[in-house]
């Protein structure tokens, strides 16, 4: 709302930092109802006093990629034809195990609103260290850039669509 520096008052300053800080709380509500994937934010402990931020990103495909193997608890597997429509009735009456996302040796990401060269190239390095021989495609809506990033958290309004009505 303001044009130049010239017009800049305290009270647009205040505005322009809430609506910021508004972005990001709808941003982190969005991933509430998650229970392992809903925070990119870690406190630290009693022996590591440094909070750190692990991306989101970062933190499923190293789910994908584990080795132990548990039951992704934010991960699901979708059942698709007849086959798995069956496994997926009988599974009610006897222990069928659900297929892990790692199982196949093909990982398709599709990232919706956009990805970094530097996401690209974290989750080629996670899946070549933690799962090699597993090809991993990246597909996204966008190639972002610092830049472009910013002005889609904050510049524009995400839950709208842009129709150009």
């Amino acid at each position: 709302g303001c044009d130049s520096s010239l017009n800049l008052t305290s009270q647009k300053a205040t505005d322009a930092v809430d609506d910021i800080f508004q972005s990001l709380r709808d941003i982190a509500r969005a991933r509430l109802h998650m229970k392992q994937f809903n925070s990119v934010h870690n406190p630290g402990s009693n022996t590591h006093q440094a909070a750190s931020y692990k991306p989101l990103l970062k933190q499923v495909v190293e789910e994908i990629c584990n080795p132990d193997r548990p039951d992704p608890v934010d991960i699901e597997h979708m059942s698709s034809g007849l086959t798995d429509l069956l496994k997926t009735g009988f599974s009610m009456f006897m222990k069928v195990n659900r297929p892990h996302p790692g199982d196949h040796p093909l990982l398709i990401i599709f990232m919706v609103g956009g990805v970094t060269v530097s996401e690209v190239k974290m989750v080629k390095d996670l899946v070549a260290t933690r799962k090699p021989g597993t090809q991993v495609m990246v597909l996204s809506s966008a190639l972002l850039t610092p830049h472009s990033a910013i002005e889609l958290l904050f510049a524009t309004d995400r839950l709208q669509p842009d129709t150009d009505i």
